[in-house]
């Protein structure tokens, strides 16, 4: 059932299907497995091709400080890293931001100073990365390569929304037009993680203004922020028509019909992409408290949308998807409030 489990007043999929959710199988049957070809998952599932691939298309991503592919030359990395005090480890293959360390520095006895605080020594980064090597992290088991890259630093108007870890912006993009986005805001629970299975915030996001308008946290919906106290409805996102431009152009550059694209705003080099998923989660529906079909049918019906202007794309996005007051609620009681107020 995936997402629908989570929804346990509804009664019967005809009372789902009048409020627009999409579930599972209808995701992967209908969307992922009509619009993505299987040949160019590699592009997407490998966060190194991912980087390459948008390098050439002149993408914004975080600066590429090396790459690890061997376990003879782990221990390396701290000679690699020497220039660069912050930096992020990640496999090449993870999913669901598992294995990913971020250091945010060194201390005076050269230790290393993680993004939560905690000291580790070179040691742990260096069982870290084989760990990473053995494919402890990767899609089913694979071995894999780690990716070394220099830390991002969170705008600063967003620090106030996430503990810890970096926030993450979530914009799903079907045929070159983006329907839907969520923040996702890493939290105690979360372990600094920007996961919503793990316990991270999702606010759901208006295409129009990039403001917040519904908060879940674990399913249920939220107003304050549970480690900083603030207010999730204060947000909105600066820079959202870069932010949505961004998404659509690695949306053409992956030639992937329903895809999910990461981006994250560095404090230094503005918006940037962190991934892209072929197989985006549909808890973004809950974190939106707004079913996805209704904006994936209305794509549906338009001829050749990949052929329009990013620029027409997004204004096509921000007239027709916005929540409208009233709207149906897929969560109940909820603190939704109207985008457009």
């Amino acid at each position: 059932m995936g997402l629908l489990s989570h929804i346990p007043f509804l009664k019967n999929f005809a009372e789902l299907s009048q409020l627009g959710i999409m579930g599972m199988n209808r995701r992967n049957y209908s969307y992922i497995g009509r619009y993505n070809p299987r040949s160019l998952f590699p592009l997407v599932d490998d966060k190194l091709k991912t980087k390459k691939l948008a390098l050439e298309h002149g993408v914004t991503v975080p600066e590429l400080i090396g790459v690890i592919s061997s376990q003879h030359d782990v221990a390396s990395i701290h000679d690699i890293v020497q220039d660069h005090p912050a930096f992020c480890i990640k496999p090449a293959k993870g999913s669901g931001g598992k294995g990913i360390m971020v250091v945010a520095g060194k201390n005076d006895e050269g230790k290393y100073i993680k993004s939560n605080q905690q000291v580790i020594e070179r040691e742990d980064v260096q069982r870290h990365t084989s760990n990473i090597l053995a494919g402890l992290f990767s899609l089913g088991g694979a071995t894999d390569v780690a990716v070394l890259e220099t830390r991002i630093v969170v705008e600063e108007a967003l620090t106030k929304f996430s503990y810890e870890g970096v926030p993450d912006i979530r914009v799903i993009v079907f045929r070159g037009i983006p329907v839907m986005a969520m923040m996702r805001l890493s939290c105690a629970a979360s372990n600094g993680k920007a996961n919503l299975h793990q316990g991270a915030v999702g606010v759901g996001l208006s295409i129009s203004e990039g403001k917040a308008v519904n908060a879940v946290q674990n399913d249920h919906p939220v107003r304050y922020h549970p480690d900083t106290g603030q207010d999730l409805f204060e947000l909105a996102l600066p820079s959202w028509d870069r932010l949505l431009h961004l998404a659509c152009a690695c949306s053409d550059m992956s030639g992937l019909g329903y895809l999910g694209v990461d981006l994250v705003i560095d404090q230094n080099r503005g918006p940037m992409l962190l991934e892209l998923n072929a197989r985006p989660g549909l808890s973004i529906q809950l974190a939106n408290n707004q079913g996805l079909l209704p904006r994936l049918q209305s794509v549906e019906r338009l001829k050749s949308p990949q052929r329009m202007s990013i620029d027409d794309r997004i204004a096509y996005a921000q007239k027709y998807f916005h929540v409208a007051p009233g709207a149906a609620s897929i969560l109940g009681d909820s603190f939704t409030v109207d985008p457009e107020a």
